[in-house]
């Protein structure tokens, strides 16, 4: 059974959906990207995901011994949270609190694990230092590392590369594909046509007829013309 399946879903806001008919799985071993114009409902897609926001209609189920507290999320960032006051240790120890029983303190575990997803992405030497400081580089290895802390199968990403240089985004396309190959599924809501090149899979939502299948299938599809299109409009 799939990680997430969902069925017939429809999107949008107060009842009234702006996107109908999704349906798609994410299994062990994925990589999706989800992919379509601004507004199309990708957003909304990853909130109703994640329990955030109710759909419209269709369901959601979770499987293959997935907990919903075992997803990994690295959101979007806004400037307010690239300000946000915390070291790097405090942001990555924050993503264990999925694990974290009722206690006023963290445990050894917790604390190992933190300090292991930080050494993985490089970031250990600088724990100590305030995450308003980072680079935009830095800030998303150190989210990356929050989002591991609660996960070992399955990661949700929303737009993760919004604002980084190329070099930094290269590296981070680079670390997240040695995670999946390494056995983590990911979901990953992009914009990026470099994105997709990683991708096992691919999600286009559209407001008139979505596609759901392999990237190799949605590369024939007229879908994907249409995407690259857009994307490269100066």
């Amino acid at each position: 059974m799939a990680y997430i399946t969902c069925r017939d879903l429809a999107l949008g806001y107060n009842g009234k959906p702006i996107v109908t008919g999704l349906s798609f799985e994410v299994n062990r071993g994925d990589y999706l990207c989800v992919v379509g114009q601004n507004g199309a409902g990708k957003s909304t897609l990853m909130k109703t995901l994640l329990h955030l926001q109710d759909a419209c209609a269709g369901e959601i189920s979770v499987g293959d011994g997935l907990s919903p507290m075992e997803i990994g999320y690295l959101p979007q960032q806004t400037e307010v949270q690239r300000d946000f006051p915390a070291s790097v240790w405090e942001v990555a120890l924050s993503g264990t609190l999925t694990r974290k029983k009722r206690t006023l303190f963290y445990t050894k575990e917790q604390k190992l694990l933190a300090e292991s997803m930080l050494r993985q992405l490089g970031m250990w030497e600088l724990r100590g230092r305030s995450y308003r400081q980072l680079s935009g580089g830095q800030q998303q290895r150190t989210l990356l590392a929050r989002a591991l802390c609660a996960t070992t199968r399955l990661l949700l990403l929303d737009e993760p590369v919004t604002g980084l240089d190329p070099a930094a985004t290269a590296e981070f396309y680079h670390q997240i594909d040695s995670l999946h190959r390494k056995g983590i599924a990911v979901l990953m809501i992009t914009h990026d046509l470099a994105a997709i090149g990683y991708a096992t899979h691919i999600l286009h939502i559209d407001s008139g007829h979505s596609f759901y299948g392999t990237k190799e299938e949605y590369m024939k599809s007229p879908l994907w013309d249409r995407l690259r299109e857009q994307e490269e409009k100066p």
